[in-house]
């Protein structure tokens, strides 16, 4: 099963037309005042959809994005073994899954940012 469709956000507009596009429900950007989090919401045709959505950039350095980002990424890492019933990964396994999605999302975000 592949990993779930993923998306990143930097701002509520940004998550609100993302919401629309994907024809799912909107719910809150950032949870609890963080500057990351990640919602996992299903789409009409019951596609799983992980919006990761990064908030602050303008005062956080590189490296504290980047641990956002991999912090995020492995909530998209246990949402995929959760989705594909696997309760012990191997701990390459989840180590390869995490590089994996950090990696996309962090080439993401340094094309939007340029």
């Amino acid at each position: 099963m592949p990993l779930p469709y993923m998306t990143l956000c930097l701002s509520d507009k940004e998550f609100k037309r993302v919401c629309r596009e994907l024809r799912v429900g909107e719910t809150e950007f950032i949870s609890y005042g963080s500057d990351g989090s990640t919602h996992f919401l299903q789409n009409n045709e019951g596609d799983s959809v992980a919006v990761v959505c990064i908030s602050g950039t303008d005062r956080l350095n590189t490296v504290e994005v980047a641990g956002l980002i991999v912090h995020e990424a492995v909530h998209v890492w246990q949402h995929y073994c959760m989705m594909i019933h696997e309760h012990e990964p191997a701990s390459e396994q989840e180590a390869y899954g995490i590089q994996s999605i950090s990696k996309s999302l962090m080439a993401e975000y340094a094309r939007r940012i340029g």
